[in-house]
């Protein structure tokens, strides 16, 4: 199982797991009673249960690299391109916006 932090205006708000049945985003509760928590994206919106998907949220997939920078990705750190969690864990730790991903 392969998890990482997803960090929210430089607070951890809750990780993220790729396991066998698919992925899983949970809210830390510590985060959820913060004071004016925002929430990762619209499509996951500030609650306590768990979300699951089959596939890599959208929201995810779409702060991994896409053309030269997915090479430049592909090249150095010989990452599959098919590898989104891979992907997400390695070039997502300081992207664009207040997001950020890093690997447990």
């Amino acid at each position: 199982m392969r998890q990482g932090e997803i960090w929210v205006a430089n607070q951890l708000a809750g990780i993220l797991e790729e396991g066998e049945d698919g992925y899983t985003f949970t809210y830390s509760d510590k985060y959820l009673k913060s004071k004016n928590p925002l929430p990762v994206s619209l499509t996951l919106p500030l609650q306590t249960e768990s979300y699951k998907s089959e596939t890599l949220f959208p929201f995810f997939d779409g702060l991994i690299p896409e053309g030269w920078l997915l090479d430049v990705a592909h090249q150095n750190w010989k990452l599959n391109p098919r590898d989104r969690m891979g992907l997400l864990l390695k070039t997502c730790r300081d992207c664009i916006g207040n997001i950020s991903v890093i690997e447990i």
